[in-house]
């Protein structure tokens, strides 16, 4: 398996600028924990590799981190060290492998409880286990963590309409919205874009504006520093969500993102506000 410094640098993730502001010790271990989140979300997600096998390997990976791996590779060992070393539950990590398994075939949500559920294991519990690495040490903190990954995982979904349509056919969106605005899943499949969509979407993306707003009410002044990272990503994806709505939600057009110019002056602004 590739190491974790390679691992994050072929990802090309708005995490990866982010973490430019850590402490070196900090910022090596957010790097074992990005390269750990980003192989079980392509295990549950490569569609090249048969399911069997991804299954097999996740359940191997959830294994390990309860009971202890059987051979360990370099993520491995670096990813046992990182959970000893700050003393994380191994909670979240389960909940967050049970999240992306879930993922392993197309699944469909009735309400927003039960994609709440879902946010919650696969962006939350990752926010819940950055703050012990950030080194967080206000209680509010980890309530931060779960609003923040809420508000995320929404922009994502939002973002990721179409892709993820493509990506065999998924659909985020809960059931009981889709009846809430007389769309479709039919409709969505066929990129059916009208006001009854951007209602729809517009629902979301307030539900997840409360989520941002939620996380910024968490936010302690003795953990400002140590959650510069985190605000920075807070802000680029907030940032996102409202490029989509100034734009209608043109998801079936294009895949909005924010330049890698904006995204530093972003981080430049969270250090200074911080």
């Amino acid at each position: 398996m590739a190491s974790s410094q390679e691992i994050t640098r072929k990802a090309k993730s708005n995490l990866a600028i982010t973490l430019t502001c850590l402490p070196k010790e900090r910022k090596r271990d957010m790097i074992t924990f990005y390269a750990f989140c980003r192989v079980i979300d392509d295990l549950a997600d490569d569609v090249n590799i048969p399911i069997k096998k991804r299954n097999r390997e996740l359940t191997e990976w959830r294994h390990g981190i309860e009971h202890g791996f059987k051979a360990p590779d370099e993520l491995q060992t670096e990813l046992v060290n990182l959970i000893k070393r700050y003393n994380i539950s191994k909670q979240p990590f389960i909940d967050l492998i049970e999240g992306c398994t879930s993922d392993l075939e197309p699944q469909r949500f009735g309400s927003w409880s039960e994609l709440e559920s879902y946010t919650y294991r696969v962006a939350s519990c990752v926010g819940i286990i950055s703050t012990r690495i950030f080194g967080c040490t206000h209680p509010d903190s980890e309530k931060y963590a779960v609003a923040l990954g809420h508000a995320l995982q929404l922009t994502n979904i939002l973002r990721d309409v179409d892709e993820d349509l493509r990506n065999g056919g998924r659909i985020y969106l809960p059931l009981d919205d889709f009846m809430r605005f007389q769309y479709s899943e039919r409709d969505l499949i066929g990129r059916v874009h009208d006001g009854r969509f951007m209602a729809m979407m517009a629902w979301h993306a307030d539900r997840a504006e409360k989520f941002y707003q939620e996380a910024i009410s968490h936010l302690q002044p003795e953990d400002a520093k140590a959650l510069i990272a985190a605000e920075a990503m807070r802000k680029i994806y907030h940032t996102l969500l409202t490029k989509m709505r100034a734009d209608s939600f043109q998801v079936f057009h294009q895949r909005y993102s924010i330049s890698k110019p904006r995204k530093i002056a972003i981080l430049i602004s969270s250090f200074i506000t911080a």
